[in-house]
């Protein structure tokens, strides 16, 4: 009864299953809706392809035999795992079902996540989000290595095989304290930055080198003094509060980091502000592309009422 080239195939452990669950040729043959011949057949071939007998055989009942009984429990796993297989590849052929990883960076999360559940709970209830807030880096490194499979952040990224699907432009405002020269005004020219103690986020976040970037770009000296404190942006703006200094912070981010402190003050710049682009990024050619497009779409619909510019 040895024959180990030969791999059982599903039907075999099929019938095997249903006869060890029923100890009954007939009502197991029923139970899978087969005939009592091809259940025999099928339970007789999986004896020969394993090299082991799995049954007794009596004139009136059936009985597993003690390997029977072992590899039972084996079939009964495998026929599991190869019905989740299928659960899955259904749910990945129906869009917006199943698990969805979604990166997001630190200075986007509090102030677009309340956006992004809503639409996920009233437009996708079958979809399973997973929320990881990681800096840049880390989530360019998850995408890449299928950890994670949207991402929701600064853009350009300049990264190969990233798609970015953009969904909006927002201005950068610059936050003092209540008795600053420059607070409150508005029309304020970049070149104001060239010398005031700007305040900025740790190395590694995005926003930080956004803010370099925009000083750089108003003619600050690169060895112009600046003051790297915080970890996030309720911190770098309680330090403006306390007059250590200012600080940029992105439109989206003003009514919750300002609002409860009445000793901050937001200036906007003249046109053309400084500003930074928001968007999905997903890896080129991802099997559930137009599902990140159709997406994009709706949460650009679903940010409407912010204070930005959504990309059309």
């Amino acid at each position: 009864m040895s024959n180990r080239g030969k791999q059982p195939s599903l039907a075999q452990l099929r019938a095997f299953a249903a006869v060890a669950e029923h100890l009954h040729f007939r009502d197991a043959a029923a139970a899978i809706g087969m005939s009592q011949p091809a259940l025999s057949g099928a339970v007789s071939a999986l004896e020969d392809a394993l090299g082991v007998q799995l049954l007794e055989r009596t004139t009136r009942k059936v009985l597993l035999s003690p390997a029977g009984e072992r590899l039972a429990v084996r079939a009964k796993a495998v026929l599991d795992a190869v019905g989740g297989l299928m659960e899955e590849a259904e749910a990945v052929r129906a869009p917006f079902t199943g698990v969805l990883r979604l990166g997001v960076i630190p200075t986007v999360a509090p102030y677009l996540l309340p956006a992004v559940l809503r639409l996920v709970h009233e437009r996708y209830p079958e979809l399973d989000l997973q929320v990881h807030e990681e800096q840049t880096s880390s989530l360019i490194e998850g995408l890449a290595a299928g950890r994670l499979d949207l991402l929701l952040l600064a853009v350009p990224l300049g990264v190969p095989g990233l798609c970015e699907l953009p969904l909006f432009d927002e201005d950068f405002v610059l936050v003092t304290p209540q008795d600053h020269w420059l607070g409150g005004r508005a029309g304020i020219p970049r070149e104001a930055l060239r010398e005031l103690p700007l305040l900025l986020l740790d190395e590694g976040h995005c926003l930080r080198d956004q803010a370099l970037d925009i000083c750089r770009e108003a003619g600050r000296a690169d060895g112009a003094p600046v003051t790297t404190t915080a970890a996030g942006l309720s911190t770098l703006v309680q330090l403006v509060a306390g007059g250590l200094g200012v600080t940029l912070l992105p439109r989206t981010a003003v009514e919750i980091e300002t609002g409860r402190n009445d000793r901050l003050v937001t200036g906007y710049f003249a046109e053309p502000a400084p500003s930074r682009t928001i968007a999905l990024a997903m890896r080129t050619g991802a099997a559930r592309q137009g599902e990140f497009e159709e997406f994009a779409d709706a949460l650009r619909a679903a940010l409407r009422d912010l204070p930005v510019r959504v990309s059309s």
